[in-house]
């Protein structure tokens, strides 16, 4: 025997409201208060309530779909965005679309064009790179993530770096390190320039040489290693998780102990690089799912008719471990 059908007037029933204000709440429409949303979509989980995404869309002129648009092929950046993305926009029933272009433009526009025909209610535009991008042109509400647009009337929602950056030097100075060193990623790369100043203007005397750029690799942490050990240095900050982790690796063959000898940051909180390391690493948290999760509700509101404009940048979390703490 099927069990009986939840209706949109059941929810509104249990939460104590109208049914028009329960259709609001669900479909992320008019003018209500957070708790009045919060109410409907609890007595929804309740009931099990499901609704008829067809007959939404039809009475809505809505497909309830959000596209994702990323240039991240390994889904290293775009993964935890859109998880965050989909913390907020699942809860309003939205479905989201992931749409790798794998940083070829004109696969970008064939996404774009296909998008728009298929109606989707707006865009997440993200990527590997932190460097400001074009901006798309779409009749659609879009929020830029990770990469802000170029065009500061967009909203975009990106990392404080800087920041995340200084707060690693500012650990290794507060345990006592007085001789810092930096290896990081290409030159040519925002992030790694940009991690690169923060490190050196908080670390100021104590900063030792200069900064390294090369690869986001382990090969390139184990070869710079050398390099850096030249400068005899008590602590070695690295622009990526990746890189640290390599050179943990080369510290140990080499004879050195991690912390005791030299204490190493990265920075990511990349799982399987962070905690795989030997030691554990201590790393800066970029914290994507909340930046996911801010972009989202940026363009919640967008599509609700109250687009932001302009740039937030969010703070990133320093992750202390084994790398800079000891066992």
């Amino acid at each position: 025997m099927r069990p009986p059908t939840v209706r949109m007037v059941d929810v509104a029933a249990l939460a104590g409201v109208s049914a028009g204000t329960a259709s609001k709440a669900l479909n992320n429409t008019g003018q209500l208060s957070q708790e009045t949303r919060d109410r409907v979509l609890r007595a929804a989980a309740k009931l099990g309530f499901t609704p008829d995404s067809r007959g939404r869309a039809l009475s809505s002129g809505r497909t309830y779909t959000v596209a994702l648009l990323t240039t991240d092929s390994t889904g290293r950046f775009s993964i935890p965005i859109m998880r965050g993305v989909e913390d907020v926009l699942s809860a309003g029933e939205l479905a989201t679309v992931l749409c790798d272009t794998r940083d070829d433009p004109l696969r970008e526009q064939t996404y774009l064009r296909s998008m728009v025909a298929r109606g989707v209610d707006g865009i997440v535009v993200t990527g590997r790179r932190t460097e400001p991008r074009p901006p798309i042109d779409v009749p659609l509400p879009v929020v830029y993530a990770m990469a802000a647009s170029s065009d500061p009337r967009d909203a975009s929602v990106i990392v404080d770096d800087a920041a995340g950056a200084a707060s690693a030097i500012t650990h290794l100075l507060g345990i006592g390190r007085t001789r810092i060193a930096h290896i990081t990623g290409p030159s040519n790369h925002r992030s790694a320039v940009g991690r690169a100043e923060a490190v050196t203007a908080t670390a100021g005397a104590a900063f030792c040489g200069e900064p390294l750029y090369g690869e986001w690799s382990e090969r390139w942490g184990r070869q710079a290693t050398d390099v850096v050990l030249r400068q005899d240095p008590d602590a070695i900050s690295c622009g990526s998780d990746q890189i640290a982790r390599g050179v943990c690796d080369r510290l140990r063959e080499l004879g050195r102990t991690v912390p005791d000898d030299i204490a190493v940051t990265g920075y990511d909180n990349w799982p399987v690089m962070a905690l795989a390391s030997r030691p554990p690493l201590t790393t800066v948290d970029p914290r994507l799912e909340d930046l996911g999760r801010r972009a989202a509700t940026l363009l919640q509101k967008a599509m609700a008719g109250r687009p932001h404009h302009g740039v937030l940048e969010l703070p990133a979390q320093l992750i202390t471990r084994e790398s800079t703490l000891g066992a």
